[in-house]
């Protein structure tokens, strides 16, 4: 099995990847120029720190997850903490820019727990943001003020002028990802909505619920190629409602169907649908319903 290298600090992986040391031992900013080549870290490596980079890649390729990010990918990538990455000899088709930051730079500040709430920190590769010319304006905008405060000399004031800039950064990635969602047609052909259905649909008409139980958003993601956090804020968009949701809501319909057209009683119901127990069947149903299946029965009577 290949080796992981973890590094602690951004100085460590500096100095693996033959990088300068880092200004500051907890922040990281590096302007990447068109046809240089770059590699990060020793291989394959995790840290304690996030990671946000712009640019499209020419050659070489970037691995984040399991999924690599090649040439044919754009444009604005994040990486949390301990997540494994891959960077090979990298070349930018344009110019680029990598920020790493240590979770201890957030220490204190409003941002420790407002990144928490960005999703994107959670997908995968092949579900980068892609920016128009005019929101990559924006970024860079944003990303030169913080190499101005990274540059300049530091005070009691050069932290959160930093992390206000990024906290920035990650609130108009929140709005491009949104536009993204609606304009953008994903490489799922289709409405998102519609495809889950699909593979939603196929679970129970191939009896996958009867040996492995209730679908969960994993493997439902995983059969769309995305990753849970991409799958569930898609259909958030799209419907207002998560991943999760509409598994409950398709097991509702299905075991409505059940209760008005079958003698099948409510623990039957609940084990032909894949759940575990018939208590949580009927909390589930009363929590979306609004009253339980045998109440549902009785009022739906002819």
């Amino acid at each position: 099995m290949e080796k992981i290298s973890h590094y602690k600090s951004i100085s460590e992986l500096h100095h693996k990847s033959g990088f300068s040391p880092p200004k500051h031992p907890l922040i990281s900013l590096m302007t990447c120029k068109e046809l240089m080549s770059y590699s990060v870290g020793d291989g394959r490596f995790t840290g304690d720190f996030f990671m946000i980079a712009l640019k499209k890649i020419k050659e070489g390729y970037l691995l984040y997850g399991k999924t690599k990010y090649d040439h044919a990918n754009g444009s604005m990538v994040f990486v949390k903490p301990r997540q494994i990455i891959e960077a090979s000899n990298v070349q930018f088709a344009e110019k680029g820019f990598l920020i790493f930051f240590h979770e201890d730079y957030l220490n204190g500040h409003l941002l420790y727990e407002q990144i928490k709430k960005y999703g994107y920190f959670e997908y995968e590769i092949n579900e980068a943001l892609h920016l128009s010319p005019s929101e990559e304006s924006t970024i860079w905008e944003l990303y030169y003020k913080i190499r101005a405060e990274y540059e300049s000399e530091q005070d009691e004031l050069t932290r959160e002028i930093i992390l206000s800039h990024i906290n920035s950064i990650l609130k108009y990635s929140e709005r491009f990802y949104k536009r993204q969602f609606i304009n953008r047609s994903n490489n799922i052909s289709g409405t998102t909505v519609r495809k889950f259905n699909e593979v939603l649909a196929h679970y129970f008409e191939n009896g996958l619920h009867e040996r492995q139980g209730l679908p969960t958003v994993n493997y439902l993601a995983g059969e769309l190629y995305l990753s849970t956090r991409y799958l569930s804020d898609v259909l958030k968009q799209e419907t207002g409602k998560t991943a999760l949701d509409h598994i409950h809501l398709y097991l509702i319909k299905e075991a409505k169907n059940q209760l008005l057209g079958t003698n099948n009683h409510v623990a039957g119901i609940a084990y032909d649908l894949g759940f575990e127990s018939p208590s949580y069947f009927t909390r589930l149903f009363k929590k979306v319903v609004g009253c339980t299946p045998v109440q549902y029965k009785e009022q739906h009577k002819i």
